[in-house]
């Protein structure tokens, strides 16, 4: 294989990477913004987005590699994997924001975000004890079509990663770009105060923001299944680490920052692995993590803003 296909193919995987990675940066984004707190339980609302997209496959039939379902019958049940496990982490992350951060939101200092890694804590021990410790074989109920695009491949799987990764990016960004509620969310962003004393419920808002970010990472979870044909109670904090790199790269805060942070993870850790090594990979990262933050806080598209304290 040329070193041009090696390229070729490793930006397919990277943007397949990045796409996983750029949606569930959104989630630490859009809470930050709103409530500048690093929401550490929404590594596990990934994990746990996982397995919901498993079950539900496997509710339709799918085990293992064997394909049963062909045609409309396939698309419905990865229609619905992608539906449910959007909806059971967007629920599951609303009941964390109610029962868990409400009650702290008045207090001062780190409590909040020390409160979601003991959440986090709760989830990934109740997949463990309630799932097992083992590694669990993903449904890859997807035909094998493959294209080739100067001799390097691409799979179905790949593109229908591409494809709903940015089916979801765009209509994130045009809700809150051109909704009411997502104008709404970005004056929360910009002064709560003012936003709640111009009549916007703030409530609302956050409660918006947690269900779109978490339902996002449940959307990511089930993309990770699909492309790597697996799934464990471990793989948030892994996945998780790299998309917070990728918000903080991007600017956290910035919905289209987390975007090109998620690409630019993706590309760097698959072409990182493919021309230095792999076991470099997560040195290069989490360089990358200190480095912004030690030189430009404000990642590439992030812009200074006052406290909201």
């Amino acid at each position: 294989m040329s070193e041009t296909t090696l390229i070729i193919q490793q930006v397919i995987n990277g943007l397949s990477l990045g796409g996983m990675y750029a949606l569930l940066a959104l989630g630490f984004t859009l809470v930050y913004g709103i409530m500048e707190l690093i929401n550490f339980a929404h590594f596990n609302v990934f994990m746990i987005g996982s397995f919901v997209g498993m079950w539900v496959l496997q509710a339709f039939g799918l085990s293992g590699q064997n394909v049963i379902l062909t045609g409309l019958p396939l698309v419905g049940a990865l229609l619905a994997a992608l539906v449910v496990s959007m909806l059971a982490s967007g629920v599951l992350g609303v009941i964390i924001e109610r029962y868990s951060l409400r009650p702290l939101r008045n207090i001062k200092g780190t409590t909040a975000m020390i409160t979601t890694i003991g959440v986090s804590y709760i989830l990934f021990n109740a997949i463990l004890l309630g799932a097992g410790a083992d590694t669990k074989n993903f449904p890859n109920p997807l035909p094998e079509v493959r294209f080739h695009i100067d001799g390097a491949v691409m799979d179905l799987r790949v593109l229908l990663i591409w494809i709903v990764s940015a089916v979801l990016m765009v209509g994130l960004w045009l809700f809150v770009q051109k909704s009411k509620l997502g104008k709404a969310m970005r004056a929360t962003a910009q002064d709560p105060e003012a936003a709640r004393m111009m009549g916007v419920d703030v409530d609302r808002v956050i409660v918006v923001a947690f269900f779109a970010g978490s339902a996002l990472a449940g959307a990511a979870g089930l993309a990770f299944g699909l492309y790597y044909n697996f799934t464990s109670f471990l793989i948030g904090y892994t996945a998780g680490l790299r998309a917070f790199t990728a918000a903080v790269l991007g600017g956290i805060g910035n919905v289209p920052g987390a975007m090109l942070g998620g690409l630019l993870i993706g590309l760097i850790e698959s072409l990182g692995g493919q021309f230095i090594a792999v076991a470099w990979t997560d040195v290069i990262i989490f360089s990358i993590l200190v480095l912004v933050l030690v030189f430009k806080p404000t990642g590439l598209l992030g812009t200074m803003a006052p406290n909201k304290s």
